[in-house]
């Protein structure tokens, strides 16, 4: 009896099975991946990149699916400097504090068209101070924010002024510029842009030397800039030096004496960061008579209640610090 042969499935057929699927398996990636970045969790991001998108170009026919007419029009058609209208939202259940624990401290989440941030609102100004690296001198590593505000006890705080980075491996231990703790000068002499804190808790941001600033009874100090506003007018002059979007780090003060505390995000998908004249515009919107800028990038952080209310640059979160802005019982 003559036996019937099997009949496999033919080679060619295997072949074009297998190729239909890495191509279907190719596409479904390509798709989810141009729809996490196009239109994706990260909405400061993805409108960005839909800006940036060349008209009729074949990636912005297939992004444009994502979107109705009506929304690619409002996107395209508006660019980031405009669209940098601040907007205020009710901060995340864990982090949320309208002053819950009765501290007198705010929180507010802001955003606008490339960035994300926190301000955080201080009602009595006795409760901000500066404090410094307690081991400087020794070559020891600075403290990072959290070892300060467990050190001193205190409610909150962010970073504050900058540091001698000599060839770009400083520890944070040696502070630049002015430092003046307990009305005495640490470090610094020359005219510089530094924030103080006169002893009847005001706020001074300006350009001046050590010994200008013991006179005007600035009893804590340290040096960054540029300064923003002073005496309530914008005394800020747009520069291209390091005026890029970053991470960003500040300290304005109301007329009642109410401290403002601000961190911006940035160098991420959901946040770019801000340029100095963003910072300008925010201290305006919370009716500062003085700001001035802090030591920023890496280094922009900001703690309450044990925990950080951002997303630090530095994957170790807060980096050695010279100096501090603390909130809390001093």
């Amino acid at each position: 009896m003559k036996k019937t042969k099997r009949r496999g499935i033919p080679v060619w057929l295997c072949l074009l099975l297998c190729l239909l699927a890495v191509c279907g398996t190719t596409f479904f990636n390509a798709y989810q991946f141009i729809k996490e970045k196009y239109r994706g969790s990260h909405e400061i991001y993805s409108r960005e990149m839909v800006r940036q998108l060349e008209e009729g170009s074949f990636l912005a026919n297939i992004v444009k699916t994502l979107y109705s007419e009506e929304e690619w029009d409002a996107i395209r058609n508006t660019s980031y400097v405009d669209d940098n209208q601040i907007s205020k939202i009710d901060l995340p259940e864990e982090v949320k504090t309208k002053d819950v624990n009765g501290d007198g401290i705010y929180i507010e989440h802001i955003y606008a068209g490339t960035y994300e941030g926190y301000m955080m609102i201080v009602e009595d100004p006795k409760d901000v101070y500066i404090a410094i690296n307690p081991t400087m001198g020794t070559g020891l590593d600075a403290p990072s924010l959290d070892d300060y505000v467990k050190e001193n006890k205190a409610i909150a705080g962010i970073n504050g002024g900058g540091f001698e980075d000599y060839g770009g491996n400083g520890n944070g231990s040696i502070p630049a510029g002015i430092t003046i703790i307990d009305g005495k000068l640490i470090s610094g002499g020359a005219p510089q842009p530094i924030l103080g804190i006169t002893k009847d808790h005001t706020l001074v941001t300006a350009t001046m030397s050590a010994e200008e600033a013991l006179a005007r009874g600035i009893v804590e100090a340290v040096t960054f800039g540029p300064t923003f506003i002073y005496n309530g007018q914008v005394v800020y002059e747009p520069t291209t030096n390091l005026n890029m979007l970053n991470p960003r780090t500040a300290v304005g003060q109301k007329e009642d004496g109410t401290f403002l505390l601000l961190v911006i995000d940035g160098r991420g998908p959901s946040s770019f960061g801000a340029k100095y004249e963003d910072v300008v515009d925010i201290f305006l919107e919370y009716d500062a008579v003085m700001a001035g800028n802090l030591d920023g990038g890496n280094s922009s952080v900001m703690i309450y209640d044990g925990q950080y209310i951002h997303y630090p640059v530095s994957m170790y979160n807060s980096r050695n610090l010279p100096s501090v802005i603390l909130v809390g019982e001093h």
